[in-house]
């Protein structure tokens, strides 16, 4: 059985931890797909503990950029795919925002249309901006803007939507079971 599971939270909620723990649950092949960049010594720290925390038999994909290409690429490969775990949708919209120009709107609107064309399960991690203070500057309210507008949107296309509550799960949609 196929999914679509959108997973949200604040930081250090325990969102990412409960997407790895429903994809192993799964008992099907798991690709995870990695949107951070190691652009600092703590990031690289950080990056290298998420990767020995992961089974072994999980395939990788580090794409800071391009997640509706991973996904298409994945589609055309099988008839049926394999879960893909991505981790995490406010670290690749960071990733957009700075790209060139078109980047962002290009992307975002190819990796929604992939979601939903996607064969295969997907749990697609993400932050929940809609709980803090509106951000000083222009950009820190364009990120915030943009994540929520984006959660919106992947909830609408998701089967089930879960939110991390100190490490416990808050089901916003669908029903999500977790051991």
């Amino acid at each position: 059985m196929t999914i679509k599971l959108l997973v949200t939270g604040g930081i250090r909620s325990g969102k990412t931890a409960m997407a790895e723990q429903r994809a192993q649950a799964a008992q099907e092949p798991v690709v995870y797909v990695a949107t951070a960049t190691a652009g600092d010594d703590e990031m690289a720290l950080r990056i290298r503990r998420h990767q020995q925390q992961r089974p072994a038999a999980w395939g990788l994909v580090e794409e800071p950029l391009g997640l509706a290409r991973v996904l298409n690429d994945y589609q055309a490969q099988s008839s049926k795919p394999p879960l893909l775990l991505i981790d995490c949708m406010s670290l690749w919209l960071s990733n957009l925002l700075f790209a060139e120009s078109g980047v962002f709107e290009r992307e975002r609107a190819d990796f929604l249309t992939a979601v939903e064309q996607y064969a295969g399960s997907v749990v697609v991690v993400t932050n929940e901006v809609g709980l803090g203070t509106i951000g000083m500057d222009p950009l820190t309210r364009r990120f915030a803007d943009e994540l929520g507008w984006l959660n919106q949107a992947l909830a609408q296309r998701c089967d089930e939507v879960v939110m991390s509550v100190a490490g416990l799960p808050l089901t916003l949609k669908g029903s999500s079971t977790y051991g």
